[in-house]
């Protein structure tokens, strides 16, 4: 018997046999019955892909019924079937404990990392509700952990920033050797016949109150070197009396152009009675408020529920009395009618002659108020962070949300200032503070002048004062920078310090003489 099979389809079917003639023909359908290569590699491809992820399904379903079944054959199709369904009730038993570990008291158990915790919960067994209630328990610990390294900084950092470096201390002792050796280092300051110039109302008056002879160095430095007519500008330097020598020294052996520098020290004043017993009266006052913080200080628990304003009572500054004498600029300059102060952490990028020409409206003091990073952005801080508005006295006659003016760069009007009572206003709320058990602002010397000051301030730009780049958190844009008349390094991080910011230490360097051979012996940092 022989078939016969066309290769296009089952058509027909010959069926012979050799024993016989017979021949049998048989129609056929005519669709084809084959199955297309094109079929079957879709099929092939989603099968190669589906039954990998079938498998893992059920292994995790097996893995899931371990827990939960005597035998994971006898539960793995309820898992199957079922999963999504046990997974909402294992998700909401999970939700429900963490919600009441939340709410409830925990135990702060002695655990220390996650490998801890499960082995924990492994090793005994404990139900869902144990495992939220000992996570709680081991986050609490390692929160409080996190808020004493964050205190613990804050006050190292504070205390880094109060120490007088080695290089500075060094500069003062070569200076100080210098003014006794070196003739010149004792030389007038100034000179016999620029000495006129020191109460001449048609120059420019800038006054520093510093015992830091490299800032006060940097300040002069930057002012003449961006000014417009150096020779119309005289330097008011008022120090203390361990300074007094290096300051000096200092000044008479670094040549200024034509600018005029005076140096005195307070030793050199002769004051009235009645400013004498002022100024010890001011400072026992500032003494009481700064032991009253002090002692608060010591009261707080420092690991968890420190306050960042009572770092302030460890300022040395809060004792300075060339600090607390800025109420004092009237008598500390008899014969001048209007100054412009500069603190000695200030460096001048622009010529700021023009300040002492602006119309102060009648007003004492022009400072900046307002603020270069826009509304309801202070450009120091507010009455709130100096002033104690959980006393009655402090919270009824001041606004807690108004913006502090800035010190630092200020135009006094002196003569519009001796036609006030504003130093006598400023020694009535000193005592009123200590009959008010010290408690009506933090230590420092801005808040009894704001309150002196108040209503005696006139506003100008922000642009000539950009303050606070001695404090981590703040963000200044490079324009504003670089468009200020004055930067302010307030804050802890001064620039001649290690803990100074690199980012903005560089303006202050670029005044400071590299070059001068006491800068060099004493190593100081660039």
């Amino acid at each position: 018997m022989k078939f016969y099979i066309s290769t296009t389809g089952i058509k027909r079917v010959t069926i012979s046999s050799s024993g016989s003639a017979v021949k049998g023909s048989l129609p056929t359908a005519t669709a084809s019955r084959r199955i297309p290569s094109r079929t079957v590699l879709p099929v092939v491809l989603v099968l190669g892909i589906a039954l990998p992820f079938l498998f893992v399904r059920i292994a995790f379903l097996v893995l899931e019924s371990a827990a939960a079944c005597s035998s994971p054959l006898d539960c793995i199709g309820w898992r199957f079937f079922t999963g999504d369904d046990a997974s909402m009730k294992l998700r909401e038993e999970l939700t429900g404990a963490l919600v009441e570990a939340t709410t409830g008291n925990v135990n702060e158990e002695q655990i220390e990392s996650f490998n801890e915790l499960v082995k924990d919960m492994t090793s005994k067994g404990h139900d869902i509700k144990a495992f939220a209630f000992k996570t709680k328990a081991m986050l609490l610990r390692m929160e409080h952990k996190v808020q004493s390294a964050r205190q613990r900084e804050s006050i190292f950092w504070h205390l880094a920033s109060h120490g007088v470096p080695k290089s500075l201390h060094c500069l003062c002792l070569k200076l100080a050797e210098e003014y006794a050796v070196n003739s010149m280092a004792r030389s007038l300051l100034p000179p016999p016949e620029y000495v006129s110039r020191l109460a001449d109302p048609s120059f420019l008056h800038l006054v520093l109150l510093t015992d830091n002879v490299l800032a006060a160095s940097v300040v002069v430095s930057s002012t003449i070197q961006n000014s417009a007519n150096p020779g119309k500008l005289v330097f008011h330097i008022v120090t203390d009396k361990k300074t007094y020598t290096p300051m000096h020294a200092w000044f008479a052996i670094n040549s200024l152009k034509s600018a005029v520098v005076e140096v005195k020290g307070l030793h050199q004043y002769d004051w009235s009675q009645e400013v004498n017993v002022g100024v010890k009266q001011m400072l026992e006052i500032h003494r009481l408020i700064w032991k009253h913080n002090y002692n608060n200080l010591n009261d707080e628990d420092f690991e968890y529920k420190g306050h960042k304003r009572y770092l302030e009572a460890l300022s040395p500054s809060s004792l300075s009395l060339l600090n607390h004498l800025r109420i004092y600029i009237p008598e500390l300059f008899p014969d001048l009618n209007k100054i412009l102060f500069l603190d000695d952490d200030i460096v001048v990028q622009h010529d700021i002659a023009s300040l002492l020409e602006l119309d102060l409206k009648g007003k004492v003091v022009g400072a900046v108020v307002n603020s270069w990073c826009g509304d309801g952005c202070c450009p120091g801080r507010k009455y709130r962070d100096y002033l104690n508005f959980s006393h009655p006295i402090i919270s009824s006659n001041f606004d807690h949300d108004r913006c502090a003016w800035l010190y630092g760069m200020n135009i006094f009007d002196i003569e519009a200032w001796r036609r006030t009572n504003i130093t006598a206003t400023y020694h009535q709320w000193l005592e009123l503070s200590l009959k008010s058990g010290l408690a009506l602002w933090h230590p420092g010397v801005l808040p009894p002048s704001l309150i002196a000051f108040e209503g005696h301030v006139h506003p100008i730009d922000p642009s000539w004062h950009v303050a606070g780049l001695g404090y981590q958190s703040t963000e200044i844009h490079r324009e504003i920078l670089e468009d200020a008349a004055v930067i302010h390094f307030s804050g802890p991080a001064k620039p001649w310090l290690e803990i100074g910011f690199p980012e903005v230490r560089s303006i202050w360097n670029k005044y400071v003489s590299f070059s001068n051979k006491f800068i060099r012996e004493c190593r100081l940092m660039g």
